[in-house]
C-alpha cells in the first residue's frame, strides 16, 4: 500500500487492532444469526509526510448507507458547538443574504440549520439518505452526493462557488484525501475561506485515544500534514485554533493559495509544538501499540472482576469509539448487559461484533446496574450530567477510556 497522499510507501505500523466490523453497522434481530463482516483495522504512519491513514479495506459506499444511523443533532453539547460557530463565523466572514454557504457532510442539518435561520444562502452535500432527510424536513437543502472535484466542478458550472466551505468532522472520513482536496478548491470562491474540524493526531498519542480509530476515519490528522495535503491542492492554511470536541480536535482556517491574508501566529505556534512533541519522530508513532494494549487489559480485567464478584455492568452511548475498545477486547454481552442510547435510530439494535444489546435511556432506572461504563468518553460530563440519578441506587459511573476511573 501507498500513502494515500504523497504515493510512499508504507511499511510502519502504527497502531494494529485486529479484525473488527465497520463501527457503525449495527444489527437488527434477524441479523445476528448471520455471519459479520469483519475488516482490518491497520493504521499506518507515512514516514514522508506523517499522514496516518487505514489500511485499505473498506469501500465508502459499505460506510455510509441509506440507514446511516449516526446524527449529529443527538448531542446536545454538539449542537451548542455548531451554534457558537455559525455565530462567530457569520460576523467575522460578514456573511448576508447575498453569501453562499456549502456544508460537506451536513449530516440532518444541524449546523446550516443557523445560516438557514438568518437568511443567509447554503447547501448540505450529503450522501446518506437518513440524514438528508431529516435535513429537509427543517429546511436545509441537500445535495445527495459525496464531495469530491467532479462533483465540486459541477457546482462551479452551475455558478455555485461558496463564501464559506464547512467540512466538520469529514475531512479524516474520505477515502480519497486528494480528490476531496481538489474538490474544495474547486468549489472555493476567489477570496473565500474553508474551515475544517477534525481530531487531532497529537491528542490522540498523547492522551492514548486509540478507539477513535476506526473504518470510517481513513486519516488521521496534524497540522503539518494537512498543510502538506492543502499546498498540492493550490489551497493554504492561514489559521488555527483548538477545540476541545471529541478529545481535543483543530478547526483549520483554509484559502486560495494567492489569498491576500496573511498566516497567524497561532499556524507557526502549532507546527512547532507538534515538531517538539515529536510528530516527525518515527519512534514517537511505533511506540503507540503499547499504550492501546493496556487499555484494553485494564478493561477487560474490570470487567471481569465485576462478573466474579456478581455485579452488573451495563454502558451508555452506543459510540464507535466505544465500538472499537469492545471490539478490540473482545468484549460481548456477557460482560456487558446492555447499552443506553439516546439516539431512536439505534435503539432496539446491536452492537456490531459484540452483540449487545441497545435499548432506550430508561432501561437504566429499570435494570439498576452496579457499574455503567460511558463508551463515548469525548461527552463524559454531558453524559455524566444526564444519568447522574444512576448514583441513587448506589450505582457508579465508569470512564474506560483512556485511562478506567471509576467517578465518586
Amino acid at each position: 500500500m501507498k500513502c494515500r497522499h504523497c504515493k510512499t510507501p508504507l511499511k510502519h505500523v502504527f497502531l494494529n487492532l485486529g479484525y473488527a466490523p465497520h463501527s457503525n453497522a449495527y444489527l437488527n434481530q434477524n441479523q445476528l444469526s448471520h455471519p459479520e463482516k469483519e475488516f482490518p483495522l491497520k493504521l499506518f504512519v507515512c514516514h514522508n509526510c506523517w499522514l496516518v491513514q487505514t489500511e485499505d479495506y473498506s469501500n465508502r459506499a459499505d460506510l455510509f448507507t441509506e440507514d446511516y444511523a449516526y446524527f449529529s443533532s443527538v448531542s446536545s453539547s454538539w449542537l451548542k458547538h455548531s451554534q457558537h460557530y455559525a455565530e462567530m463565523i457569520q460576523k467575522r466572514l460578514n456573511l448576508n443574504e447575498n453569501s453562499f454557504v456549502i456544508e460537506v457532510a451536513s449530516n440532518d442539518g444541524y449546523l446550516l440549520k443557523n445560516f438557514v435561520a438568518e437568511g443567509i444562502p447554503c447547501v448540505g452535500i450529503e450522501p446518506t439518505d437518513s440524514t438528508a432527510d431529516a435535513s429537509e424536513k427543517i429546511g436545509v437543502p441537500v445535495i445527495r452526493e459525496f464531495f469530491g472535484e467532479e462533483f465540486a466542478k459541477s457546482l462551479a458550472q452551475n455558478n455555485q462557488q461558496a463564501d464559506l466551505i464547512i467540512g466538520n468532522n469529514v475531512y479524516a472520513h474520505v477515502p480519497d484525501i486528494n480528490d476531496f482536496t481538489l474538490g474544495l478548491k474547486t468549489a472555493l470562491k476567489q477570496g473565500g475561506t474553508i474551515t475544517l474540524e477534525f481530531p487531532h493526531l497529537l491528542n490522540l498519542i498523547r492522551f492514548k485515544q486509540f478507539d477513535t480509530a476506526y473504518h470510517e476515519h481513513y486519516s488521521y490528522l496534524s497540522l503539518y500534514s494537512v498543510i502538506q495535503i492543502f499546498k498540492m491542492a493550490g489551497l493554504r492554511i492561514f489559521d488555527v485554533e483548538k477545540l476541545t470536541t471529541h478529545g481535543g480536535s483543530l478547526r483549520v482556517y483554509g484559502c486560495h493559495t494567492e489569498d491576500a491574508r496573511t498566516n497567524t501566529e497561532a499556524v507557526t505556534e502549532l507546527l512547532n509544538e507538534e515538531k517538539e512533541y515529536g510528530m516527525q519522530d518515527l519512534s514517537v508513532y511505533l511506540s503507540f501499540q503499547n499504550e492501546a494494549d493496556k487499555i484494553k487489559s485494564e478493561l477487560i480485567n474490570f470487567l471481569t472482576t465485576q462478573q466474579q464478584n456478581g455485579k452488573k455492568v451495563g454502558a451508555y452511548g452506543a459510540a464507535a469509539k466505544g465500538n472499537t475498545l469492545l471490539n478490540y477486547g473482545k468484549i460481548d454481552n456477557r460482560l456487558i448487559s446492555f447499552v443506553c442510547d439516546a439516539a431512536p435510530s439505534k435503539q432496539g439494535k446491536y452492537l456490531p461484533g459484540s452483540h449487545i444489546p441497545v435499548y432506550h435511556p430508561d432501561q437504566l432506572s429499570e435494570s439498576k446496574p452496579d457499574y455503567v461504563l460511558i463508551l463515548p468518553w469525548n461527552l463524559k460530563e454531558e453524559i455524566s450530567a444526564q444519568i447522574n440519578y444512576v448514583r441513587d441506587w448506589g450505582g457508579k459511573l465508569v470512564i474506560p477510556a483512556p485511562e478506567l476511573t471509576v467517578l465518586d
